[in-house]
């Protein structure tokens, strides 16, 4: 049995003025256009971070010589409505290929009465992970997913991502 005290999960929503079906979309089809360079882990760099359409598909990031980095899988794939990815970076930002200790990212799409979208994450399962603390507090800070969905409003309102953080 375990006994130690679960992290309580990270969850963050923005509402962007888009519907749900082109939140989805935008969020999942054009990762890369939102997602920060400098959140990569491939030491060959970075041009993009992707995510496969399908339930088992790879979340993941490419350099420019083609090199690719894993960082989960999708767990689940019902657009519009939601996807939930397995991550698999530990509290380095080091990607650990076991399903056992990956945490868990869940991202809702929900639709509001004025046709803008709320986008709900909720990064979870700290306790599975390999300098837990760490990886929650990085998640849960300004740079973790305050900042990402910040950049992701940016992009649906078509803002200027470069002075974005």
């Amino acid at each position: 049995m375990n006994t130690q005290a679960t992290l309580p999960a990270v969850s963050r929503s923005v509402t962007v003025k888009a519907t749900a079906d082109k939140a989805f979309r935008v969020f999942t089809e054009s990762f890369a256009a939102w997602w920060p360079a400098e959140h990569h882990i491939n030491p060959a760099g970075y041009v993009g971070a992707y995510i496969e359409p399908e339930v088992g598909g790879r979340w993941y990031e490419r350099a420019e010589d083609g090199s690719e980095c894993d960082w989960g899988r999708v767990l689940e794939w019902e657009p519009p409505h939601r996807v939930l990815l397995s991550w698999h970076l530990n509290g380095e930002f080091e990607y650990d290929p076991d399903p056992d200790r990956a945490s868990e990212v869940e991202v809702r799409f929900v639709a509001e009465s004025d046709g803008s979208t709320r986008v709900e994450v909720q990064h979870r399962k700290f306790d599975r992970v390999v300098g837990a603390e760490r990886l929650r507090e990085g998640v849960g800070g300004q740079g973790g997913w305050n900042g990402l969905l910040r950049r992701f409003d940016d992009l649906i309102a078509g803002r200027d991502l470069t002075s974005v953080g």
